[in-house]
């Protein structure tokens, strides 16, 4: 998942309206919808700073990473995250059966799993949320999650038009049959993800994209969503008809949206929130002295940061300029001298780590080849190149003071003039999505423990691609590689593609392999397990005591 960032009727399928427009629209409803909770309401009994304002909480259009957190906790999938370690462990689906030739899955749903309002969920409804991804209509940037499914790349194609061939159906109201094209050893995972989450057909079907300005939206997950004031805070309720309501540790939750370091640890200092997410709302002037403090928790994870190239623009759609760019990039002074948190630098796209998968290594730093390089293609020197814009947002001073390096990088090694294009966060996704930039600083979160997560995305069908570049090659051999039993041959050919990715073509550049860095006063807050993905269910958390003393010296 990025650093945030979504018909046709059928018989199985939904009606679906373009989802961008409404986001505005859907906002402004919520404040009106909820705008009196705040009276008489009960205090929260666990305050969480969640990052910037989500865009949308519909798993089918949603993108980002604070968007997600609310939206795992409303709407439930086949399978859930194990607070523990993230593996896949039965949420919905009590069980489920495999084939001897791994491509179909039966899922049997639990009979007493009803949605908030009341209604039991059925099989039938998790046909309606998987293909209300895959309908071309919704044009959900994660569509491809379900391009394992038979014919679901090629009904978000448009090239199969009747729902009922996807491979997905419900065989009754508990048990739901899934259809691979090919073995998928992540399939479990993938019904884990947000995107493939159950949600309320009832719902969307009589309110259409309002669906989630209408109280009360139906629920699926441990959560309901008791208000949402936009700017204020995102607040969740215990849905007492989950089916594991019982173990749902926290009654009332409240999700702040919050940009700036400085507001988040001013508001974590006078106890007005429990826990900040994300290293990107922790001062980086005061990192060393955090990094020491016991309630400041370092931990790796799979994300990487990185620069994407938009080569549909000159003269970026040659290798050799991107190569250029790449290989002036001194990535150690970035992690040493600005991020400071024990990140790596980073060759390969995908981070170590992942079980089975040897990263292949990128472009190093070189620049006397990148002079080469640059030359070649027709720029000796920096002569004639065109200045260009580098884009990032505006959620945290790390961007910028990146941008501010990287400028300096290509300046002093290759004499060409970058400006630095600083967006708010919605508007700098936007952006992106429509390709309105030259060179954009990134970042991707695994979504699951396997290189398929990271490698996938920039395939050229792909909504996360966002480069413009469209390679054959590369896609023939992620989707020869996710067709392998075979895990070393998998791996291989993963390794192929992305040496095509990171090395030949690059229409990427790696800077640096994430650490996590959050705070909370583990004395007080319990349920938190540092994993590999970086997941949290907040179902699982809760606070033990008061707070203990802390002090902050001043910048």
């Amino acid at each position: 998942m990025p650093d945030r960032e979504d018909g046709v009727c059928q018989p199985e399928g939904p009606e679906i309206h373009s989802g961008r427009q409404f986001f505005l629209l859907l906002k402004i409803a919520a404040v009106l919808t909820f705008a009196g909770c705040t009276h008489s309401q009960p205090d929260p009994d666990l305050v969480i700073i969640n990052g910037p304002e989500p865009e949308s909480l519909d798993p089918a259009v949603l993108t980002g990473e604070a968007d997600g957190r609310v939206a795992l906790e409303l709407f439930a999938g086949l399978t859930r995250y194990d607070p523990t370690d993230a593996r896949p462990i039965p949420d919905l689906a009590e069980s489920w059966d495999l084939s001897a030739d791994g491509k179909v899955y039966t899922f049997h749903l639990r009979t007493n799993a009803v949605w908030s309002t009341g209604e039991p969920i059925t099989a039938r409804d998790f046909v309606y949320s998987w293909l209300r991804v895959l309908d071309p209509a919704s044009a959900a940037e994660y569509a491809g999650q379900l391009f394992y499914l038979k014919n679901g790349e090629a009904y978000n194609a448009g090239r199969v038009k009747d729902p009922s061939q996807v491979g997905v159906t419900a065989l009754d109201h508990h048990t739901l049959r899934v259809e691979l094209s090919h073995p998928t050893a992540f399939f479990l995972e993938l019904c884990t993800y947000v995107t493939l989450r159950s949600v309320p057909r009832q719902a969307i079907e009589k309110n259409g994209d309002r669906w989630l300005m209408v109280h009360p939206v139906p629920c699926s997950g441990p959560y309901e969503l008791a208000a949402w004031r936009v700017n204020d805070r995102i607040r969740l309720r215990k849905n007492p008809r989950y089916w594991d309501a019982a173990n749902t540790k926290t009654e009332i939750v409240d999700l702040l949206p919050c940009t700036s370091a400085t507001t988040a640890l001013n508001l974590y200092e006078t106890h007005v929130a429990d826990i900040v997410w994300d290293k990107n709302l922790v001062p980086v002037e005061l990192l060393d002295v955090l990094l020491n403090r016991h309630d400041f928790h370092s931990f790796s994870y799979l994300g990487t940061y990185f620069i994407r190239f938009n080569v549909t623009r000159k003269p970026f759609g040659d290798p050799r300029v991107r190569q250029a760019l790449a290989r002036v990039i001194d990535k150690r002074r970035i992690v040493e001298k600005i991020t400071k948190g024990g990140e790596r630098a980073a060759s390969s796209y995908t981070p170590p780590g992942i079980p089975g998968y040897p990263s292949p290594d990128g472009l190093g730093f070189d620049p006397d080849l990148a002079r080469k390089l640059l030359a070649q293609a027709g720029f000796p020197g920096g002569q004639g190149f065109p200045s260009f814009e580098y884009l990032c947002d505006s959620t945290s001073r790390l961007h910028e003071q990146i941008a501010v390096e990287l400028q300096e990088m290509w300046r002093r090694e290759l004499g060409v003039h970058a400006q630095i294009r600083k967006l708010e966060w919605k508007t700098y996704l936007r952006a992106q999505g429509d390709l309105d930039y030259d060179l954009s600083r990134s970042s991707w979160i695994g979504d699951y423990n396997d290189p398929n997560t990271f490698l996938d995305m920039f395939m050229s069908n792909n909504g996360n691609n966002r480069t413009g570049w469209s390679n054959a090659r590369y896609d023939e051999l992620v989707r020869e590689a996710n067709a392998q039993v075979d895990r070393e041959k998998r791996a291989q050919l993963l390794q192929q593609a992305e040496i095509l990715l990171v090395r030949e073509e690059a229409p990427i550049v790696p800077l640096y392999y994430y650490a996590g860095l959050d705070y909370y006063d583990a004395n007080r807050i319990k349920g938190i397990f540092p994993n590999a993905l970086s997941q949290n269910p907040i179902r699982s958390i809760y606070k033990v005591s008061a707070r203990s003393g802390v002090s902050i010296p001043k910048p």
